[in-house]
């Protein structure tokens, strides 16, 4: 009868102060809309990419800002860059430019030049 009912999981710790936040600067500074995103989902929610893979440019945006860089860039290949996310915006972030500029850091980051 122990076993019974609900079970404590693991908690996640995120260590924002080990996070490697250079990239979230990086993108911030070129593109200063980046700083309005308030993870609402509509760009989510009209992603072409996200009907046929599993891309989500608000889960992104969200890691990128907590500096959990670790296979983002992965994932970041995946838009197709048709500026759906752009036209639907409520806060009128540039996500194109966003995920332009994030390829850009973190091939940058790769060479140690963020």
């Amino acid at each position: 009868m122990s076993r019974f009912g609900f079970t404590i999981t693991k908690a996640r710790f995120i260590d924002y102060e080990s996070n490697d936040r250079r990239i979230s600067e990086y993108i911030a500074e070129k593109e200063p809309s980046f700083l309005r995103c308030i993870e609402c989902g509509s760009c989510s929610a009209t992603c072409t990419a996200a009907s046929f893979t599993k891309f989500s440019l608000r889960e992104l945006h969200i890691l990128i800002k907590r500096g959990e860089n670790k296979d983002i860039y992965r994932t970041i290949r995946k838009c197709m860059l048709c500026g759906k996310c752009t036209l639907v915006c409520p806060r009128g972030v540039n996500t194109r430019n966003v995920i332009t500029l994030a390829k850009e850091a973190y091939r940058k980051a790769e060479n140690n030049e963020v």
